[in-house]
């Protein structure tokens, strides 16, 4: 996993901070009941799979030594250097900070203070790695406990992964959230996708065969398009938004186009509301002013085939 992702990567080192975190770790266990090296090990893959460098994944597996073993900080940096030590300090010192409120004006604030403890943002992203595979894992836990740590996910790590452009982790920390702490309305959204989805990916295929097409005619050969649906979590907010029922969402799917330059995005945004009309107020030009992480893209909504926005 480490290799594919990464072939620049230490294995030596991983290896390294993977026996230390087995030795560290070896009588505990999880809520589970499992061994609890398995977290560590999970988190590790979770940032092997993001492409990270070596001294990332090795933080991943030593997160925790620290704070759950008799294992110290100048410990880690006597066996790891002091770049490590310092990252795992930071993913320390972020574990002990109390979240207590789901008050929109104070999670800012909380998640401001994250970002100011983080000197390395490395640290952030293991700690966001960290909490999915606790919210991948959380059904071991007491109902109660569960919404709580769903709700914390939702006001505080969500947002953090979304302002670090870490799109795909952002989506799952809150469909896991949305499975936990509302689980009625979670199954309820996976059924009614379900029912949709045969009639769903064959939308998505014609239409990315359309864009694709038009791309290959106007000299966009090399442009690479997908799509997909939106996640639960994203079709909840905008039912609850608009005080929609789900038949009434119909701007569920996403498709995206890569090119080879900021002139081909402009050259394919317009080729695209030649072929569908644009919906007014939905265009964001994200590179001509790019977001506070620096993501530089094109958004537009279109209608699309059989009127449907996309």
């Amino acid at each position: 996993c480490v290799q594919e992702n990464n072939s620049k990567a230490d294995l030596t080192l991983i290896e390294k901070a993977f026996h230390f975190s087995v030795d560290a770790h070896q009588h505990q266990k999880r809520s589970s009941g499992e061994p609890y090296i398995l977290h560590p090990i999970g988190v590790a893959m979770i940032l092997a799979n993001f492409g990270l460098d070596s001294f990332t994944i090795s933080t991943g597996l030593l997160h925790d030594t620290v704070e759950d073993t008799l294992a110290t900080i100048a410990e880690i940096e006597t066996e790891f250097g002091p770049e490590i030590a310092a990252m795992v300090d930071g993913v320390t010192k972020i574990s002990k900070i109390s979240f207590k409120t789901s008050e929109e004006k104070q999670a800012e604030n909380f998640r401001k203070m994250v970002l100011a403890m983080a000197k390395d943002i490395r640290v952030i992203i293991v700690k966001l790695a960290d909490r999915l595979h606790n919210m991948r894992t959380i059904q071991h836990l007491r109902p109660e406990k569960q919404v709580v740590i769903a709700q914390e996910t939702l006001d505080i790590y969500s947002p953090l992964a979304n302002r670090l452009g870490l799109s795909s982790l952002q989506r799952e920390l809150e469909d896991l959230s949305l499975r936990f702490s509302k689980p009625e309305i979670y199954y309820k959204l996976v059924a009614q996708v379900a029912k949709r989805m045969k009639e769903r990916e064959k939308y998505v295929n014609d239409v990315q065969a359309m864009i694709q097409s038009g791309l290959d005619d106007h000299g966009y050969s090399n442009a690479e398009v997908n799509g997909r649906p939106k996640h639960f979590y994203s079709i909840h907010r905008k039912m609850e938004k608009r005080n929609l029922m789900f038949d009434h969402i119909y701007d569920i799917t996403g498709f995206r186009v890569v090119v080879d330059s900021l002139e081909q995005c402009y050259g394919v945004l317009g080729l695209i509301h030649s072929l569908w009309t644009p919906v007014p107020g939905r265009f964001k030009d994200y590179i001509a002013i790019p977001k506070a992480n620096f993501y530089q893209s094109l958004h537009t909504t279109v209608v699309g085939p059989q009127g449907e926005k996309v």
